[in-house]
């Protein structure tokens, strides 16, 4: 049975149900999240127990009908309340009447606004607690206006405070200076640790003012888009885009034919060639990645004898697809430029989520991705080309005091320091001490309660604590074993508490366009509330939704400007187009447990951090050296390009 088909079915405390005809029968229905009040599936036993089957292609065609009407993307069956809205409609048997157009406009938003207001004020609450961030994010409309989105994170969930349009002032940072301040002030300055926003000049501007005017608060570049652009350069080296234009190639082959697109989920039992990252260049290192998992997989496709004696392997654009999938420096090349950049990936990742805060991993991310790179290329010369593309784009945050701190007082980490690795990094922790708490007090008593964290007494050194290092998220074992330093654990939890990136936002499917030009006031204020729920209701649920989400299509239209690279052909009018039918395609599968159990992002990052030169950096002559030879790589790295010069 499909997951989406429902058996109706009595509700017995066994677990098992009666149904019409004396057959009894395990029932199945999707649990609601519990962000969201479900249906209990007791009330489905009111309906005629007939086929399961029919009644669900009945529901799904009426939904079908629905959205296609409408236009509502494909996605919006991920949303965490619909399944609710399926059971809430089921539990009141036939007859429903739906809401009217009123009904949506007026009474139903006037209660989302308060329902909504009411999560606000749980996350507001935290703040005194864990502090906050504010994050400034920019956003093109598509249609010549340009809007600031201010969000709020702390722990306990993001919240959207309000948005501005800065198409009128779109390169002033005056105008960025006076939102933020505004911002601010309105948050509460005792609440805010960093304000986090994009690093272009004018937010650079910006940010300082705001430091300067408010000296508790820190300006923090995303370190999300920072590390984007790490793989963006990443992707230009020579050597890494002829292989990555190589399994392009194979993958727009594979992705605009039908038969040789179902014959690639066979083989590869559901898993897909493309995997969706959050940006461009995310998606091309994870695609790699995934070509090396399904290496094999894709090796005996092009091995059959289904491929053999099938027309398609017989093209001109099927020859190169053979000996690339069966060619050793081909893939050589390819597990090098995974060992390379898997470290960042893994660290986007960290940064980018929105269920645990990211400070206290960005710094040994870092670390873990510079070592790797090292540990792969082993010749100085080789692998400063990529530490110098790192370091150019990690310049302003290379000596943040809140992700030095965040390191610091991690123990998962700080307590696998070897030897005086650490001393570099306690002035930054000092810094951030002075800024984030202003009363010299309290200053000197963390600065003596920061001896026991050292010597691991009291409570630190207890053996749960030791064990609850590696188990325990770093807040939480601040709050179980801190009870000793007060302050200390404080500002611990407070700093370990913030996220380090932007949190990118589906806002084309938020009316800020309609919100801004309506003239009417009243209209006016019923968009702004229609905003402050879709936007905050969407907030939550990227946060709280337990909800597996359904296999991802890459060749579907919502994620086309992120994959077009990998799946779409230049020509749509090519000689196997009118040979090729969408509805004979197989639906993506996502059967990821091929690929084996995953290891956690931040289990990854481990312990142990004793290279002193990734710490300390490279002296000046060093780099110069390392300037000399971007893009030149040693061929026994990547002998995919030495096989070449032989072959010809």
């Amino acid at each position: 049975m499909m997951e989406h088909d429902v058996d109706v079915y009595t509700n017995q405390e066994d677990g098992t149900g009666s149904k019409t005809g004396g057959r009894k029968k395990k029932g199945r229905v999707r649990k609601a999240p519990d962000m969201v009040n479900s249906v209990s599936t007791a009330a489905l036993a009111c309906f005629p127990a007939t086929s399961s089957k029919k009644i669900s292609n009945t529901v799904n065609m009426a939904v079908g009908r629905f959205f296609f009407d409408v236009g509502l993307p494909a996605d919006a069956v991920n949303s965490a309340y619909f399944q609710p809205m399926i059971d809430a409609i089921a539990s009141q048997g036939a007859g429903v009447v739906g809401p009217s157009y009123h009904d949506l406009r007026s009474w139903i938003l006037k209660n989302l606004v308060h329902e909504v207001r009411n999560d606000v004020d749980q996350c507001t609450s935290a703040w005194g607690r864990t502090g906050c961030s504010i994050l400034v994010d920019e956003w093109n409309s598509g249609k010549g206006k340009t809007y600031v989105n201010f969000l709020v994170y702390c722990p306990e969930g993001t919240i959207f405070l309000r948005s501005a349009d800065i198409s009128h002032a779109i390169d002033s940072s005056d105008v960025l200076y006076e939102l933020l301040k505004e911002t601010v002030e309105e948050v509460g300055l005792r609440n805010v640790l960093q304000v986090v926003t994009s690093s272009e000049d004018r937010y650079v501007i910006a940010g300082k003012r705001l430091t300067d005017t408010y000296p508790m608060v820190f300006w923090t570049p995303c370190a999300g888009r920072c590390i984007d652009l790490m793989l963006e350069d990443i992707s230009e080296l020579p050597n890494v885009k002829t292989v990555l234009d190589q399994a392009k190639s194979i993958s727009r082959y594979i992705y605009s034919n039908g038969v040789v697109l179902n014959m690639m989920r066979r083989y590869t039992y559901g898993v897909d060639l493309v995997d969706l990252g959050f940006t461009r260049s995310s998606t091309a290192f994870m695609t790699l990645k995934r070509m090396m998992n399904i290496r094999h997989n894709l090796q005996s496709m092009v091995t059959s004898d289904e491929w053999v004696d099938g027309p398609y392997s017989k093209k001109s654009d099927g020859f190169p697809i053979l000996d690339s999938l069966k060619s050793h420096s081909f893939w050589s090349t390819i597990a090098s430029i995974t060992c390379l950049t898997d470290p960042l990936l893994r660290l986007l990742r960290i940064v980018s989520s929105e269920r645990r805060p990211a400070m206290g991993f960005v710094y040994a991310g870092l670390y873990r991705a510079k070592e790797a790179i090292k540990k792969e290329l082993v010749a100085k010369e080789e692998y400063l080309v990529y530490w110098n593309i790192i370091d150019r784009r990690w310049e302003q945050l290379h000596r943040h005091p809140l992700h030095a701190a965040g390191f610091y007082l991690n123990p998962k980490f700080f307590y696998s320091l070897e030897g005086d690795a650490h001393l570099h990094i306690r002035s930054l922790v000092y810094d951030c001490i002075e800024k984030l708490v202003p009363d010299p007090k309290i200053q000197d008593k963390i600065m003596k309660e920061t001896a026991s964290y050292h010597g691991v007494a009291g409570d630190f050194g207890r053996k749960m604590a030791i064990r609850a290092r590696d188990t325990l998220l770093p807040t939480e074992w601040w709050l179980t074993y801190g009870g000793g330093c007060p302050n200390l654990a404080r500002l611990a939890i407070r700093i370990l508490s913030q996220t380090c990136c932007l949190i990118h936002h589906k806002l084309y499917k938020i009316p800020l366009d309609h919100m801004h030009e309506r003239k009417n006031f009243l209209e006016h204020q019923r968009l702004s509330d229609l905003v402050f729920v879709q936007y905050n209701m969407s907030m939550k649920q990227m946060v709280s939704s337990n909800k597996q989400q359904e296999a991802v299509d890459p060749i579907s239209c919502e994620h086309i400007d992120i994959v077009e690279d990998w799946v779409m052909e230049k020509d749509l009018c090519s000689e196997d187009s009118a040979n090729t039918e969408w509805m004979a395609v197989d639906p993506p599968l996502g059967n990821l447990m091929v690929l084996g159990p995953q290891i956690d992002d931040v289990e990854a990052l481990g312990a142990g951090f004793d290279d002193y030169e990734i710490f300390d950096g490279v002296k000046d002559s060093e780099e110069e050296t390392g300037e000399e030879n971007i893009g030149k790589v040693s061929p026994t790295k990547f002998p995919f390009f030495k096989a070449e010069e032989e072959d010809g």
